[in-house]
């Protein structure tokens, strides 16, 4: 099973793009971010017309996660649990194929000291309490998405750049790392340890020409899926397009 996550910055502004990959990329499962639509506005005639299934969940101009899969999706949850005032679209779960997968789509965080960083802070610890119980099923566990957390040196190309950042600080990488203490594996990481490999270039300043990036678009596994990792990879093919999103798919295959 080949899982693949991209953050597409607008599913509309995208959908092209979307349905090239794809056809081209063949995955199993692909994990959509920052959809930016209500579900009702979410292209699903042309999704289902390329021949996948769709699982969406939306807001307008902000946020929303989706799940495509070629074989039935059984959603599991529709938001992350531990806040029922919390009406952000940024989470999606289902079974699929016998894996469980989510959509993740973590708070920016910024500016630090305000509150957008606290409720950055509580959702990770909300996301690392679910992904505690999910581990309980000892079943497949993929959590795909944006975290918006770049978990070390080696995932930026200049960490000065980023040191009064929500993506960067401390208190971010630290909740980032207790998920992964709590028995879950960065898929890319396990089978990758070059440093500097990106998943986000931002459209200022030729951030992309210059290959001046970050990775923050993560597959972390619960030790079920990380038995059955037989690759991952980083596709910067969908990120050199024109009007391309400023994140690139991130992918793993599950034998």
């Amino acid at each position: 099973m080949k899982i693949v996550t991209w953050n597409v910055n607008s599913i509309k502004a995208r959908l092209g793009h979307v349905v090239d990959f794809l056809k081209d990329s063949q995955p199993d499962v692909l994990l959509l971010q920052e959809t930016k639509c209500p579900e009702a506005d979410f292209p699903r005639l042309e999704v289902e017309s390329a021949g996948w299934r769709a699982a969406v969940v939306g807001q307008k101009s902000y946020n929303g996660v989706a799940i495509l899969a070629r074989e039935k999706i059984e959603v599991t949850a529709d938001r992350l649990p531990g806040d029922d005032g919390d009406a952000q679209s940024r989470y999606l779960e289902a079974r699929i194929g016998g894996v469980r997968v989510a959509s993740v789509y973590l708070p920016n965080g910024n500016p630090i000291g305000t509150e957008k960083f606290a409720y950055k802070l509580a959702w990770l610890a909300r996301l690392e309490r679910h992904a505690r119980d999910l581990l309980a099923s000892e079943e497949p566990v993929v959590l795909g998405g944006d975290y918006n957390v770049i978990p070390a040196e080696d995932d930026v190309y200049d960490p000065q750049d980023w040191v009064n950042d929500a993506l960067w600080q401390l208190d971010s990488r630290r909740a980032f790392r207790r998920i992964l203490w709590a028995g879950y594996t960065d898929a890319f990481r396990a089978l990758d340890p070059r440093p500097h490999q990106y998943s986000f270039w931002d459209y200022q300043a030729g951030r992309w020409m210059r290959n001046e990036g970050i990775r923050i678009d993560h597959l972390l596994l619960s030790p079920a899926a990380a038995d059955r990792l037989g690759a991952s990879g980083i596709d910067r093919g969908p990120r050199g397009r024109e009007r391309a999103s400023d994140h690139t798919p991130v992918w793993c295959r599950l034998d």
